[in-house]
């Protein structure tokens, strides 16, 4: 079997900044910004930001969810606490903070361009 490890989750959005902006001002992303691009490192993941400008022939983001890639998760912790701190910089849940077994608690986020994002929290008792 072959050896991998993550190198990047690609995006495509009508307007990179704003973007990564959400990403470093939502989930504590850094942005990288290098020539004709806008990077940003998230939990030790790159996340690429491509322009979708008007007569790309890119398709709209689909409604949640979808066959696919549904979405991408982030571990954190005091999920709660996270959770309401999100809440209160306008972030959409579309589920809120639940225990979907012991020792995992997750809730689920739009961000940009629809894009799901999970955040959950391991109580490590239970790995």
């Amino acid at each position: 079997m072959p050896t991998v490890t993550w190198d990047h989750i690609h995006l495509r959005s009508p307007d990179p900044e704003s973007t990564a902006a959400w990403l470093q001002d939502i989930l504590g992303g850094e942005i990288i910004r290098g020539p004709g691009r806008i990077d940003v490192k998230l939990g030790g993941a790159n996340v690429f930001i491509a322009p979708v400008a008007p007569g790309d022939r890119v398709n709209a983001p689909p409604a949640t969810p979808y066959q696919g890639l549904d979405h991408f998760g982030l571990t954190v912790k005091d999920i709660d606490s996270v959770a309401a701190e999100i809440k209160a910089k306008g972030v959409e849940f579309t589920r809120a903070p639940t225990t979907i077994r012991p020792g995992v608690r997750i809730c689920f986020i739009r961000g940009p361009q629809g894009i799901s994002v999970e955040l959950l929290e391991r109580d490590p008792k239970y790995a």
